[in-house]
């Protein structure tokens, strides 16, 4: 007997999982960059941005901005098939990374039959790899953009995949009209609008306790 809502029949059940702190422990952009630039120059670059972090936590600088310049200090210039590499690379030791207590939960939605998404803001070139190998059926993070001679720009193709931007990307694959019922995880404020949009949306602690989100009328 299913744990779970039986929904209105329509195509589908539609599961979307935030992807840094609820189906990992960590965050996984800190984590690549340390992976492939080393724990050193990694450092170096976080306090070369310190003041813009400081702002973005006053609310006086933009969240998708900040994060976008980082990314452009470390892998500007670099070729597209290298990065790429590195996501598949990143993908075997993250392993050690994914939160055991979500995993379950998502693999109880999956032998339910239900289809599962992960929207992120991390980068879909290291999401992807890790997602696949959990049996995901879609990934919808953020983009690069890579120029006419197959290196990285240092830029998004995409908007930064946060806030009310994960129920929008979410709803390009995923028209409203295919969904017969939504559930939604996430840890952080960046999930808030893809929770309260959500049928059953719920709110993962570093405790390990899920919490409903009162759904947005």
């Amino acid at each position: 007997m299913s744990i779970f809502e039986n929904p209105s029949n329509r195509d589908i059940i539609l599961v979307a999982f935030d992807f840094d702190g609820t189906l990992t422990t960590k965050d996984t952009f800190l984590e690549f960059v340390r992976f492939t630039h080393g724990l050193p120059r990694m450092i170096l670059g976080i306090l070369r941005y310190s003041p813009w972090l400081l702002l973005m936590k006053m609310g006086r600088y933009s969240n998708g901005k900040l994060k976008e310049r980082i990314f452009a200090y470390f892998y500007s210039g670099v070729s597209y098939e290298q990065f790429v590499q590195w996501g598949k690379e990143f993908s075997h030791m993250a392993e050690s990374m994914l939160n055991t207590s979500m995993l379950k939960r998502l693999q109880l939605h999956a032998s339910e039959g239900h289809t599962l998404c992960v929207v992120s803001a991390s980068i879909d070139e290291w999401v992807r790899p890790i997602c696949l190998n959990l049996g995901v059926d879609e990934v919808i993070a953020t983009r690069v953009e890579v120029s006419s001679e197959g290196k990285l720009t240092g830029n998004f193709s995409s908007p930064n995949c946060y806030g009310a931007k994960k129920v929008e990307r979410m709803l390009e694959v995923y028209p409203q009209g295919r969904i017969s019922y939504l559930y939604a995880y996430g840890d952080s404020r960046g999930d808030k609008e893809l929770l309260e949009f959500a049928d059953e949306g719920y709110y993962y602690s570093v405790t390990g306790t899920f919490s409903r989100v009162v759904r947005m009328q």
